[in-house]
């Protein structure tokens, strides 16, 4: 097998007429890392993914594999291999035929394809699949060929393009677990596109967020949804999404939201005027069912069982406050509750830019 190598995008930018998918995209990924592009629809992952892959091309930028820059290279010399969201089998052809097609195609010899395919077979649970059509397989099976297809190659980088969103849920976080298995087992570099924030949390080293064809921040997942730069990065990661309430700024320089004050809370001096935005994940609301010191009062409004906890979602002084609590949480709907949030987990945000406040 290869060794990994490291990939880098200098100054991507990619234009379909006036709109512009990607503004001067410049993202590091290291020998054996494996990245997430986490972003809405539309803001140019997909498009960041196919230009590496030589499938588009960029209107300016570098792209560096290795020490090669392979923007002029056609899409079989660049030793990537993309497993794509539809699985793009051969419906004629048997498992073990679709899985050797890109060794076929590279005139591997026959001994060799057999050995290569039935190793990647093995480590994705198809040896018994081997003899079977497309047609035959379940789809959590025929996205295991299109990921063994890629595997048997042994290339320096994988793409991946939400190779896992037309899978039901059980199995997407199955074949997702899967999936982290094999890239920790074959260390090979890989960026990983998808709209899904759990698949971005568990399995990328780091997750490049994208809006509008930018990279709005860039780090390790728990960096990102602790400390993140802007109201869209901490409303994207997160579910349910972060609490944002707008809050006011006292003369001692207390900070007061949702009808809650924030005692002991420190102000950011960057924290210019009596308006600020106010951030607190539903974890860290804490509730009681009854009344406490300091402690703010609120009406409840819709009570979630999921079976391992229960998601609140309740009202008060016009805002939403929505709290993860235990699984048997005596609350139900018009029930008053009480809560508070510890001052060391609240994110101070600037109203106008949307920018976390330092």
């Amino acid at each position: 097998m290869p060794d990994a190598m490291p990939v880098r995008f200098e100054r991507v930018t990619k234009r379909y007429g006036a709109n512009a998918v990607l503004n001067d995209v410049d993202l590091d990924v290291a020998a054996g890392e494996c990245v997430v592009l986490l972003g809405p629809s539309g803001c140019g992952k997909t498009t960041l993914l196919r230009i590496l892959a030589g499938l588009d091309s960029p209107d300016s930028g570098r792209i560096i594999v290795g020490d090669r820059v392979v923007n002029g290279l056609p899409a079989a010399e660049r030793d990537v291999a993309m497993v794509f969201q539809n699985y793009a089998l051969y419906p004629h052809l048997s498992v073990f035929e679709n899985i050797a097609f890109p060794l076929v195609t590279r005139k591997v010899g026959r001994s060799q394809i057999d050995s290569r395919v039935r190793s990647a077979a093995e480590r994705l649970g198809l040896t018994e699949c081997l003899p079977r059509r497309p047609s035959q397989l379940s789809g959590g099976q025929q996205q295991r060929v299109a990921l063994a297809r890629a595997i048997v190659r042994n290339p320096a980088v994988y793409l991946m393009d939400e190779p896992l969103s037309n899978l039901d849920a059980q199995l997407r976080v199955q074949t997702r677990a899967e999936l982290k298995r094999i890239q920790q087992d074959l260390r090979t570099t890989t960026i990983y596109v998808t709209h899904d924030q759990a698949e971005a949390m568990t399995l990328g080293h780091r997750v490049a967020i994208l809006r509008h064809g930018r990279i709005e921040q860039f780090g390790a997942p728990l960096e990102l949804y602790r400390a993140p730069v802007n109201t869209f990065v901490a409303k994207f990661l997160g579910s349910p999404a972060i609490n944002l309430w707008k809050g006011t700024v006292t003369a001692s320089r207390a900070v007061s939201a949702a009808g809650f004050s924030f005692a002991g809370t420190s102000v950011p001096p960057s924290v210019k005027g009596p308006a600020v935005h106010v951030g607190v994940r539903p974890e860290d609301v804490e509730v009681a069912t009854a009344a406490r010191d300091g402690w703010a009062e609120a009406q409840v409004d819709v009570v979630e069982p999921i079976g391992n906890e229960t998601i609140l979602s309740a009202r008060a002084a016009g805002e939403e406050i929505v709290a993860r609590t235990a699984p048997d949480t005596p609350l139900e709907a018009g029930d008053r509750m009480w809560f508070r949030v510890p001052p060391d987990r609240v994110l101070f945000f600037d109203p106008e830019s949307g920018r976390r406040l330092p």
